[in-house]
C-alpha cells in the first residue's frame, strides 16, 4: 500500500524539487527550497544540488541519468549518526547518484528546519518527496517507485561529490597587512658655529 501511495506521489508530481543556493548579503550561502522573496535577501547561485547535477553527469547510464534528473537525491547527515551511515550505504550499495550535506552548526540546523520542518537526521529527498528518519523498507519503496534500479548500474571508478556543509561562510579576504609607514626623512639641524669658526662664517 505504501509503495502505491509512493508511486503515485511520484508520478502526479510535474517538477522535480529544485534546490536554491543562496548567497546572502553578509556572505552567508545557505539552501532552500524557496527563492529568496527579494533581491536583498540575497542573490541565487548555481548549485550541484538538484537535476542539473545529475544531467551533466555524462559518465552515468543514459537510463539512470534520466531517473537522477527528474529524481535527484540529496540525503543530510551528521557526524555520529548511526542511521545517517547506515542510509548512505544504502544508496552507495545500491549505486544511487546523491548529493550529500551536512549538518554540523547552529547556522546549518536553522536551514535544515527551513527545509523539513524539524532538525531530526537523517533526512532524505528523492525530487519533491522529503523522507524523514531512517527505514530501510521505506527508502527501497521511494527509490523503487522513483525508477532508480535495483541493483548498481555505476560505471566502475564512480564516486559521488564529496559531502559538503549545508550552510558554507564566504569569508571576505583578509587585509593585507599594511607596512609601518616609512620614517620621515631628516634634515640636519645647524647646531651653530663650531668652535673653530666663532664668528659662523661660511663660504
Amino acid at each position: 500500500m505504501l509503495a502505491g501511495s509512493a508511486l503515485l506521489s511520484f508520478t502526479t508530481g510535474t517538477q522535480a524539487q529544485t534546490i536554491y543556493r543562496i548567497v546572502g548579503a553578509d556572505g552567508k550561502v545557505t539552501f532552500s527550497d524557496k527563492p529568496p522573496a527579494s533581491a536583498d535577501q540575497g542573490k541565487i547561485a548555481g548549485t550541484g544540488v538538484g537535476a542539473a547535477g545529475a544531467a551533466g553527469n555524462t559518465s552515468l547510464p543514459f537510463e539512470l541519468r534520466q531517473v537522477a534528473s527528474k529524481y535527484p537525491v540529496t540525503l543530510y547527515t551528521s557526524a555520529e549518526c548511526a542511521p545517517c551511515g547506515a542510509g548512505r550505504a544504502l544508496l552507495s550499495s545500491r549505486g544511487v547518484p546523491f548529493n550529500e550535506r551536512t549538518v554540523s552548526t547552529a547556522e546549518d540546523a536553522a536551514a535544515l528546519q527551513r527545509l523539513s520542518g524539524e532538525n531530526s537526521l537523517p533526512f532524505l529527498t528523492i525530487g519533491s518527496q522529503r523522507i524523514k528518519g531512517y527505514s530501510d523498507s521505506e527508502w527501497v519503496q521511494y527509490l523503487d517507485a522513483a525508477g532508480y534500479p535495483k541493483t548498481s548500474v555505476l560505471p566502475a571508478g564512480f564516486r559521488n561529490a564529496p559531502a559538503a556543509p549545508l550552510v558554507t561562510v564566504q569569508r571576505a579576504p583578509t587585509r593585507a597587512e599594511e607596512k609601518p609607514p616609512a620614517p620621515a626623512e631628516t634634515t640636519p639641524v645647524d647646531s651653530g658655529p663650531g668652535p673653530s669658526n666663532p664668528a659662523g662664517i661660511t663660504f
